[in-house]
């Protein structure tokens, strides 16, 4: 029987588990390449009138969010004026205690 260093076995078995690492990817895609399934996939013929509707969509809804936001504004810069005229000192009640 013939005796093996186990560092020697577990170099070896490293080295070959990292070959077939990188190895079995290029492999892989090697194959692919020559039967040929690396095409891209086709696309349905109602996909482009399907993204229109979607893109129109987006659109109208992002119209929507600036009106909103555009609201949220005006809101906000309405009650900081209030806020500011009720804060702000009165000339002739002030005065007049």
């Amino acid at each position: 029987m013939i005796y093996a260093d186990p560092g020697e076995i577990i170099g070896i078995l490293g080295s070959l588990t990292i070959i077939g690492a990188v190895l079995f990817p290029i492999a892989r895609a090697l194959g692919r390449r020559i039967e040929g399934k690396a095409q891209a996939p086709q696309i349905p013929a109602g996909t482009d009138a399907r993204l229109d509707r979607i893109e129109h969509a987006v659109e109208a809804i992002a119209v929507e969010v600036e009106r909103i936001s555009e609201g949220q504004r005006f809101t906000t810069k309405l009650l900081a004026d209030r806020s500011a005229a009720e804060g702000a000192p009165r000339g002739p009640e002030r005065g007049s205690r």
